[in-house]
């Protein structure tokens, strides 16, 4: 398994932005696709976005889309998840995950499920006030 870790979070104003990322290391990155879940107290790991293992296929949640933009750095080892726009609801731990990948492609019906992704950081808190 590849070891996750994760960072950039904190503590914004409602209306701005942070750039997470997760660095990985112990197995080839190029062969992960990766994603971004997160998850509030008590409730489900929600899915955020995914990107495929070159970077060129994302999907995205629909609470998402048009504010955050996923994207990788293969030679960095490195995922990142660009958040602007942000909202309140917004506050949760931000999780990465990785899943080996025989496609170069995100497929919906599988990255949302956080079921499907065998690797996982530890989390960074993003919490956002109006």
């Amino acid at each position: 398994q590849v070891t996750l870790v994760e960072s950039g979070g904190g503590l914004v104003q409602a209306g701005g932005s942070l750039r997470l990322s997760c660095a990985a290391s112990g197995r080839p990155f190029d062969r992960y696709s990766m994603a971004w879940f997160r998850q509030v107290s008590g409730m489900d790991r929600q899915f955020v976005a995914a990107t495929s293992r070159s970077g060129g296929s994302t999907y995205y949640a629909d609470s998402v889309k048009g504010r955050f933009t996923i994207s990788r750095e293969n030679a960095k080892n490195t995922v990142y998840l660009q958040m602007s726009s942000l909202k309140p609801e917004d506050t949760a731990t931000y999780y990465c995950a990785a899943q080996v990948a025989g496609r170069d492609s995100v497929d919906p019906r599988t990255h949302v499920n956080p079921r499907a992704f065998t690797s996982w950081g530890q989390g960074t808190q993003v919490t956002v006030s109006s």
